[in-house]
């Protein structure tokens, strides 16, 4: 039987661990450079203790929790996806087979914090605010964590993220550096030799990248993965306009649906 003093140590070892994880967050974002070229965008080394980077590898939710992404881009030809997905809302951890349950908590509480939301507003405090035509301090968007498997054949075309979104977020989740071809490609425009003027993101162990959203600009793509690349794996992160009531009730209808594996509807 677990004593409460146990509880107690459980207790207090669950939150170093969490503020362990935030703070090295807040110190790769904080330490980033900010990259305007060919959008405005931030890539980041060394997101997570190292220990604890080992461990999310070792700890990776069976299949069994992800559901399918049913775009068009991630389509195979039997109806099947090659985008698996699970949302990290702390009312769906259930999935989760209880030794790695505590880890991925941790992971969700962190991802959701407002103090994490905060180092990416101040990040791209310009671009927001020239957006949104008022000071990142009277924004709050609404996170949505994910944690993505793409399978061989994953591709994404070139596409700016919809306007409903206000800053993607993407955290590389590979075991080694033989992956490196895989990652984000941002791209100058969406047609032409706009195109072709690309900066790719390394996808590399323990590192991501993120950008504010500016329709019709946030140019990015990812190429067709092939059958020797393996699993892709990846955080997702993605801050939702929540503006007025209509945004708001939409963010938490899109939640509710997430229990029963459904994802947001656009």
């Amino acid at each position: 039987m677990t004593s409460s003093n146990d509880a107690i140590v459980s207790d207090r070892s669950a939150r170093h661990v969490e503020d362990d994880l935030k703070d090295s967050l807040l110190r790769a974002v904080a330490q980033s450079a900010l990259r305007t070229h060919p959008c405005v965008h931030s890539y980041f080394e060394h997101l997570f203790p190292a220990d604890f980077y080992l461990r999310l590898l070792a700890n990776l939710p069976p299949r069994a929790c992800f559901h399918e992404l049913r775009h068009r881009d991630a389509m195979r030809a039997d109806g099947s996806s090659t985008r698996l997905r699970m949302y990290l809302y702390p009312e769906n951890l259930w999935r989760i087979p209880a030794p790695q349950r505590g880890l991925w908590s941790a992971v969700a509480d962190v991802l959701m914090s407002g103090e994490v939301q905060d180092a990416f507003k101040r990040k791209f405090r310009d671009t927001l605010e020239a957006r949104f035509r008022r000071s990142v301090e009277d924004l709050s968007f609404y996170p949505v964590p994910i944690l993505v498997r793409d399978q061989p054949g994953y591709r994404i075309g070139i596409h700016a993220d919809v306007g409903s979104k206000a800053i993607t977020v993407q955290f590389y989740l590979p075991g080694d550096g033989s992956q490196r071809h895989l990652g984000t490609v941002f791209h100058a425009g969406r047609d032409g030799a706009a195109a072709e003027e690309i900066t790719t993101m390394s996808f590399m162990p323990n590192t991501g990248y993120a950008f504010p959203v500016v329709p019709h600009a946030s140019w990015h793509s990812v190429m067709t993965t092939g059958s020797t690349d393996g699993e892709r794996c990846s955080l997702m992160l993605t801050y939702y306009v929540q503006d007025g009531v209509r945004a708001w009730c939409k963010r938490r209808y899109d939640r509710a649906r997430s229990l029963v594996g459904l994802g947001p509807r656009g």
